[in-house]
């Protein structure tokens, strides 16, 4: 059974009487159509509609768990209480720090269901701590595999759109819902098909060059490298020029690099050049 143990993860405890209230009007999940056992990806947004901090949530009896970068805890719990204003919500840090991803044949089934790779087809299970002795090492293969991003390694906070990291394809996004922080600005991306960037899998003959390097097509920048391991990694990249690049058979490279770019299969994403190009 492949495990891997996360260190830099960090679980905040949304709990009171109001907590669902509360979440559901300001990230983008939709608290209400969560189900229990299940771990789905969510945010925070910007005014503008970016990502300023991103987790996985849960529910845990009466109480959610959000599970989030260690880097990012204290400054979300920060940010989330000044939304608290006289609601019945209590807002705290919870438990040891890390937790604990299975997957694969033989899998331990205790955890919550990572609705991230179950949009991809995988079975990944996720607990709060340290459950054995298992290194890091495989979770960033089957994260390329899945084509499942991550902030501070794929995307920096305050630089994404929901869209970018596939929210609306993973339960990280709703359109039912009424307004919370950002929707107007991702409701009207969704609507006017206006997403340009997306997360894709990257592939080369050789070993891929260092994260955060930038994709190059025609001499112009269309992305940049994200989570790298060996010759596979991720990138985001905006799928409208890369398939400029692809219709007009330009290379695309990562330092000198040639690489082929793919979208996963799950998402029923396509490379497509902007409408007003087509």
């Amino acid at each position: 059974m492949p495990a891997a143990f996360l260190p830099d993860r960090s679980m905040v405890r949304i709990s009171g009487a109001e907590a669902q209230h509360f979440l559901h009007n300001l990230i983008t999940t939709d608290m209400v159509a969560l189900p229990a056992g299940e771990a789905w990806p969510g945010a925070l947004l910007t005014p503008q509609g970016k990502i300023l901090f991103d987790f996985l949530i849960w529910r845990d009896g009466d109480a959610f768990l959000l599970d989030t970068a260690a880097t990012q805890r204290a400054d979300l719990i920060k940010r989330l209480s000044m939304y608290k204003l006289r609601a019945a919500v209590t807002i705290a840090a919870d438990g040891e720090d890390g937790a604990t991803v299975s997957w694969g044949a033989h899998m331990d089934l205790e955890g919550l269901a990572d609705a991230r790779f179950a949009a991809a087809g995988i079975d990944v299970r996720r607990r709060p701590g340290r459950h054995g002795e298992h290194p890091a090492a495989g979770y960033d293969a089957l994260r390329i595999a899945g084509g499942i991003a991550e902030s501070g390694r794929d995307f920096a906070l305050q630089d994404a759109f929901p869209h970018d990291v596939m929210l609306d394809l993973t339960h990280g996004l709703s359109f039912r819902k009424g307004c919370y922080v950002g929707q107007e600005v991702v409701s009207r991306m969704q609507h006017r098909g206006t997403a340009r960037r997306r997360v894709v899998m990257v592939s080369a003959e050789q070993s891929l060059p260092v994260e955060s390097t930038p994709l190059m097509a025609g001499g112009k920048v269309i992305g940049a490298l994200g989570t790298v391991a060996g010759t596979r990694g991720l990138a985001i990249v905006r799928t409208d020029r890369a398939a400029e690049a692809m219709a007009a058979e330009l290379p695309i490279t990562a330092e000198d690099l040639r690489v082929s770019l793919s979208l996963a299969g799950w998402t029923g994403l396509t490379f497509a050049p902007s409408p007003e190009e087509a």
